[in-house]
Order: C-alpha cells, then structure tokens, then sequence
C-alpha cells in the first residue's frame, strides 16, 4: 500500500532530522519557510502537514507560520494541517485552531504521539476525499456512476437534453454503457412514468427485425396467428431505445425514417396509418458519417436520428472512475453472491488503474463477477481479476521521454475533445493550439475516432 504524503514545515533542521527517523510510515518531505513550504504543497500536494509556527525571518513571533497556514488551507483547504507550538504558545495554537488547523501538538517532539496524529488526520483525510468523490460520483443522471471529466461532459449533455423530446444518438465503444445513459435520459424525463423499451438491432436477423420494431397483423406471413404490436407501439408515450442502430438493414431504414419524420406506423400488413408518440434514442458504436459515405446508411436518417450527439468516453479514458465503478458493482456482487469479499487490496486497484479496459465497462463487470466467486481471501487481489502483469506491462511498455510525450498528448487530447463536447475549435482553443494543429496531432497520435 502507498505510504501517506506529509509535508514537515519546520526551519529547524535537528527537528527535520528527528522526525525523517520518528515517520518512516509515511512519505516524507521538508520545507523550512513559507515561500517553500507553499512551493512543496503545490509540488507534492500533501495529505497531511506539520507546520511549526515559528517560522523565519523571525522564529520567535508566530505571525509567519499563521500566514504560513493562511495560504496553505486557501490553496488545499482540505489539507490537514498539524501546528506545532513551543510549551507556552498555547495562545497562538487556539489562534491556528480558528483559523482552520487540523490540531496542534506542544514540543517536545514524541514519536510515537506524532505519529497517532499524523496517522489519524491521513485517515480522516482519506475518508473525506472518499466522500467527496462519492459525492460526485452520480452526478445528477442517478445510473450514471463517475466523476471524471470526460464522463461529466457527457453526463451534463445527457441532462440537458432529458427533458426535451430530441433525438439523440449515443456514440462510444461497445461496453461503455449507452444504454444506462439511454435509461438515464428517459428516468429524468417527464416520459418517465411511462415505458422504456429497449432493442437490439445487430441482435434480430435482418428478416424479423421491421416486424420487431412495427408489428404485424393476422395473417400478413406464415405463423402470424394474432395481431402483435411492435417495439415501437409498446413504447406508446415513453422512450424507444435502438441500440446498434448502424446495423439497420439499409432496406428497413426508409421505413424508420418515415415513422422519425410523420410519427405514423404501419403493421406489417397492415394498411392503416398508426399515431405514435414517443421519445426515440439511438445507439451505435459505429462510425455513421464514414457509413454515409459508403452509402451503408442513410444520410437524411443520420441527421433525423442524431440531431444531439453525446459521445461516451471509453473506461480507459476516464481516470479513476474504474475504482468507482468496481467499488458499485462489487457491492452489488457481493449481495448476489452471499460472498465475505470486504473490498479490494491495493494492488488490485493499481492493476485496475493501469489496464487498459479493452472491453470497457462490461469487461470490469465481467472480472468482477468471477472475482467474487473465486477469491479465496477477504480482500480481491489482482490474480482474482486476471490482472496479475498489468501494472509491469504498463510500466515496460514506456521506454524513453519521446513515448511519455506522446501517451500525455493523446490523453490531453481526448479530454479536451469530450470537455468541448466534440467541437474541435473549442477543443483547440482549450488546448492553447489552432484547429489545423490539433488535426495534425490528430493524425499523428491516431486518434482516428476523434475526426468528425
């Protein structure tokens, strides 16, 4: 497990000494003013911090360590900060205390106490910095899980965009939760109260699919008994969702354009106009406009269908929501299993932190659940997840300065482009670079999915 950052504060450099010998449960590092103790915050920012209030150029007056204190919690305001006094500064540690320090501990230094307080404000800190991404971490749109900013965005759009009846293609990798985002937008509907029906176009032959979608009355084919309403009449005042909507037959999509554009349905047959009246969202993880241009897909279904756009960042690119995500469902497996799993151990979220997610979100779900069922301990390990190697392939792939420039500038990029919701100007200007930059960085990192 990863040693907890302190910053010790302190002009005195036998305390220095003492305390680098007393703390080697935690990740040390010193500052002996207030110019480098402000420039160590922001370099190491610490969890925890120790600050002597004697600070030069006068170690006798207090002022400066409180100015020193001043900056520091309007810089990290949830840092923890520890003042320490003289024995008869009692006066100017109450001052620290109002002034927003953690606590304040009299010299002479003590090992052992030292440590119970520096231990006990990193636990504290670490469960506030918890909360405060569980706080964030459903944002508004209830299924959605993640606080990172590229999900936010999208979270944001998603919003938006709930309470109108627009239509809205869902674009992203296989995996990466369309359909919980299409679920989201209905829940904060005011279609809500009535039903959500999902349909899977890349799931039903091609031959079945336009009675799926219209239905059919007696007797129009071989086997048809009874008259038998379609997935978009059963979704009469609420939402339709069509996933994998790029593979819809070319043949079926004039028949989906004309109910898009007169909300009117005919059986299949049928000879009487059908009124319909619902919310339609689509899905794809395909690349629709390079469709068009192949004349696979209709270009006047592409625009009737994607008049908003919302593009769902791939797990790989969405920082540590992966341990949100893993925390959600293992709480869920948990119960579905009747398992004694308590959590994971630190090296299991280091190898979900630095793996790749190939198959996004449905992959985690996939580890998870085996996870659960096989691990033998309290706590899952990164063998249980199959991620055993993960963290060392991460690290051997990364050879020179050359690579890690490259893999800091893809990830810019991306961010950049989901923060501007897909507009590249906006994605430039963020970036501080012209448009004509950003395509050539584009095309030189690859980022292929990211050309509009």
């Amino acid at each position: 497990m990863s040693k907890g950052k302190v910053l010790v504060v302190d002009d005195d450099l036998g305390i220095q000494k003492q305390l680098k010998w007393a703390l080697t449960d935690f990740d040390v590092v010193y500052a002996a003013d207030r110019p480098s103790a402000i420039s160590q915050l922001r370099r190491f920012e610490p969890a925890v911090i120790t600050l002597d209030l004697g600070l030069p150029p006068d170690p006798t007056n207090a002022s400066e360590g409180l100015l020193a204190l001043q900056e520091i919690l309007s810089l990290a305001p949830h840092t923890k900060v520890i003042v320490v006094t003289g024995n008869n500064d009692k006066e100017n540690a109450l001052e620290a205390i109002k002034l927003g320090a953690y606590d304040f501990y009299q010299k002479p230094i003590d090992s052992e106490i030292i440590n119970v307080l520096i231990q006990r404000a990193l636990n504290l800190a670490n469960l506030e910095a918890e909360n405060r991404r569980l706080s964030k971490a459903k944002v508004s749109m209830g299924r959605i899980v993640g606080n990172s900013e590229a999900l936010l965005g999208a979270s944001r759009k998603a919003e938006k965009i709930a309470q109108t009846d627009i239509s809205t293609l869902l674009l992203g990798e296989s995996g990466t939760g369309k359909e919980v985002f299409a679920r989201s937008i209905h829940e904060h509907s005011h279609r809500k109260d009535n039903a959500f029906i999902a349909i899977n176009c890349a799931s039903i032959p091609e031959n079945l699919l336009e009675s799926e979608l219209f239905g059919y009355e007696k007797g129009a084919f071989t086997g048809a008994n009874k008259t038998t309403l379609g997935k978009i009449e059963t979704a009469q005042g609420g939402t339709l969702f069509l996933d994998e909507i790029g593979d819809m037959p070319i043949g079926l999509q004039a028949k989906m354009l004309r109910f898009l554009q007169e909300r009117v349905i005919e059986r299949v047959g049928g000879r009487n106009e059908i009124a319909v009246d619902v919310r339609v969202v689509c899905a794809t993880h395909r690349d629709l406009s390079n469709m068009v241009q192949d004349q696979t897909f209709r270009e006047d279904l592409y625009y009737r269908i994607g008049e908003i756009n919302i593009l769902i960042p791939p797990l790989r690119e969405r920082d540590d929501d992966v341990i949100l995500l893993a925390k959600t469902f293992l709480n869920m497996y948990i119960q579905e299993y009747a398992s004694k799993v308590k959590g994971f151990s630190q090296k299991a979220i280091n190898a979900m932190l630095n793996h790749r997610w190939p198959g996004n979100i449905r992959e985690l779900q996939n580890k998870l659940k085996s996870a659960v069922v096989l691990a033998e301990g309290s706590y899952i390990e990164a063998d249980d997840l199959g991620l055993i190697n993960t963290e060392a392939k991460e690290n051997d792939t990364v050879f020179n300065l050359r690579e890690v420039r490259e893999l800091a500038e893809s990830k810019a990029i991306r961010k950049a482009y989901h923060l501007a919701e897909q507009n590249m100007s906006k994605a430039a200007e963020l970036l501080g670079v012209t448009r004509p930059t950003l395509y050539s960085l584009i095309d030189k990192y690859h980022l292929d999915d990211l050309k509009n």
